[in-house]
């Protein structure tokens, strides 16, 4: 059975770094924006990084950057309309690639995102399954460039989200190493514990990291564990027992991951109480 780790997320921003060191967490994932990939920030993120190494953690992942600009970073966007952030995910990915390489941390990238402007950059292909195979062609790349270093997140979008049993046999088909945001599935499937639960089981062998965060089902809300609608019990028995998981809560104030603490506190209490049977 999965053992809940404290995984904690942050910027490279000092005083987030301590606020969340002080609690010894096994994982530790760099929140990572634009000001990171200017010449000044990326040395600041390398340095963050070796940072966090110096005090004994070595299970580091680099989330790429939600935001260009007024987008998400989104890959399903087409070099031919969005030449600026199609070139801006190119070369922080790679940027993000030779940090990893170099200091043997772990990428992780979205595989999409949602909202209007997505809707609108399907629209832009001939059909969604055409859109879903640009991702996964951009995908593959990545990860032939990634290795063992790179890792892909689900997205609330028509492609490369988790859910259902058709499209998680093409993204097997591929051989990716696996995020799994159990909020996102969950929006997916419109609140369908039984179908979590089912995407977990069928994704698990190839899930390499979790972002354990609980949701009303219905919008992204990234609540506090508990305060959504997740049967977290059953979850928790269907966890790949080898990945790593952070809490992706939330937060009321940056400088303080509470939220974050009580969601793995709620989560060993529900371990416990399956250990005891």
């Amino acid at each position: 059975m999965f053992k809940p780790m404290l995984g904690l997320k942050g910027s490279s921003a000092r005083v987030q770094i301590d606020d969340r060191l002080q609690h010894h967490p096994s994982v530790y994932e760099f929140f990572t924006a634009t000001s990171d990939f200017t010449p000044d920030g990326y040395r600041h993120l390398y340095d963050a990084i070796q940072y966090v190494q110096s005090q004994g953690i070595h299970r580091i992942i680099l989330h790429h950057p939600m935001k260009f600009g007024n987008h998400h970073s989104d890959v399903v966007a087409p070099e031919r309309y969005y030449p600026d952030l199609y070139r801006f995910i190119e070369t922080t990915t790679e940027q993000l690639i030779r940090l990893g390489h170099d200091l043997n941390v772990q990428v992780l990238v979205h595989g999409g995102y949602s909202g209007p402007e997505v809707e609108h950059m399907v629209d832009l292909y001939p059909s969604v399954e055409d859109a879903r195979q640009a991702v996964y062609h951009r995908l593959d790349r990545f990860a032939d460039e990634g290795g063992d270093q790179i890792m892909f997140e689900n997205s609330i979008a028509p492609f490369f989200a988790y859910g259902h049993p058709d499209q998680e046999d093409e993204i097997l088909a591929h051989h990716y190493r696996l995020v799994f945001d159990t909020s996102h599935c969950l929006i997916e499937l419109h609140g369908d514990n039984t179908g979590l639960q089912r995407s977990l089981r069928h994704l698990a062998p190839a899930v390499v990291h979790y972002h354990l965060v609980d949701s009303m089902g219905q919008t992204h809300d990234s609540l506090q564990l508990g305060k959504g609608k997740i049967d977290w019990a059953p979850v928790l028995l269907l966890l790949n027992p080898v990945a790593t998981s952070i809490y992706e809560i939330n937060l009321h104030d940056q400088t303080n991951c509470k939220e974050q603490l009580a969601s793995h506190e709620y989560l060993l209490d529900i371990y416990r109480q399956l250990k005891e049977g």
